[in-house]
């Protein structure tokens, strides 16, 4: 399959994706002006942040980063360790498993705010982020228990939802006003379920695959728009991804019951599918 990469140029059109894992059908969203390309290069030594949840930071994928803390599965091959390779950037990689958009903007016990890394000279950010507000990810681990009946996947408020919207604005805000110059990209979640049912590799019920499918595609929806609605840049791995959720022949995700220790942990991604994304990233960026 083709790598395909969306930048806020594709955001008009990025709902015709979006039916592949959804339930119902997204919410129309407003066409915005088009903004002017950026032509901004990245030369080697150029300072990259990376934050963001387990999405990004990789748990299991290979081996650990240098000086990661072990609760935040930093792999040495997420897709920001890979692209800092290919580009030759200078990485500063913040991501932890389990972080939410409060943990972007302020301190999580022990670690600091991943904003605290960004600085004036900063000149690329990567975010992958909002899953866990939602409970996402702790949805399908409950949803898999070992013994069922599991407990039932709960779909977020709507307030959940506006509040996930607002934090990703004032992550923005935040990143600009401490690196005017930086280049700020988000990507959205991979696919993790097959677009209906179920598999063996997703020992679930339907009802809720169809919950969590459903805060999946709300939560592209929203990364989508607070791309476009604050002028950044979109890598939709969500689109990239089709085809290589958990239950797919060629897997870039693992499911519940088959993650082994090379391939990371249940419901998150494979080293194909870090690697994978690494690439879209560097097609996307100016040389």
């Amino acid at each position: 399959m083709g790598i395909r990469f969306f930048t806020r140029a594709a955001f008009v059109a990025l709902t015709l994706g979006l039916s592949a894992c959804a339930t119902a059908a997204a919410p129309d969203v407003p066409p915005i002006d088009q903004p002017p390309p950026i032509t901004q290069a990245f030369p080697p030594g150029s300072l990259y942040v990376a934050m963001g949840s387990s999405f990004a930071s990789g748990p299991g994928v290979t081996r650990a980063a240098e000086s990661s803390p072990q609760r935040c599965g930093r792999s040495n091959d997420n897709y920001a360790h890979q692209l800092s390779r290919m580009r030759q950037l200078l990485l500063v990689d913040v991501t932890c498993g389990g972080a939410t958009t409060r943990y972007l903007l302020g301190p999580w016990e022990e670690l600091p705010a991943q904003l605290d890394a960004v600085s004036a000279d900063t000149r690329l950010v990567t975010i992958t982020i909002g899953g866990n507000d939602l409970g996402y990810m702790s949805g399908l681990f409950r949803a898999s228990c070992a013994q069922p009946p599991c407990p039932a996947i709960a779909a977020p408020s709507e307030q959940a939802y506006a509040d996930l919207a607002a934090r990703m604005d004032q992550v923005v805000a935040t990143i600009r006003e401490r690196a005017p110059q930086a280049r700020i990209v988000f990507v959205d979640y991979p696919q993790v379920l097959a677009p209906r049912g179920v598999c063996a590799a997703t020992p679930m019920t339907e009802a809720d695959a169809n919950v969590a499918r459903e805060i999946a595609r709300r939560l592209i929806v929203i990364t989508a728009e607070a791309a476009a609605r604050n002028g950044v840049d979109l890598l939709q791995a969500s689109a990239l991804s089709e085809g290589r959720d958990a239950c797919a022949a060629d897997a870039w995700m693992n499911g519940s019951t088959n993650p082994t220790p090379l391939d990371g942990v249940a419901y998150h991604l494979r080293l194909a599918g870090m690697t994978a994304i690494a690439e879209a990233l560097d097609a996307m960026l100016p040389r």
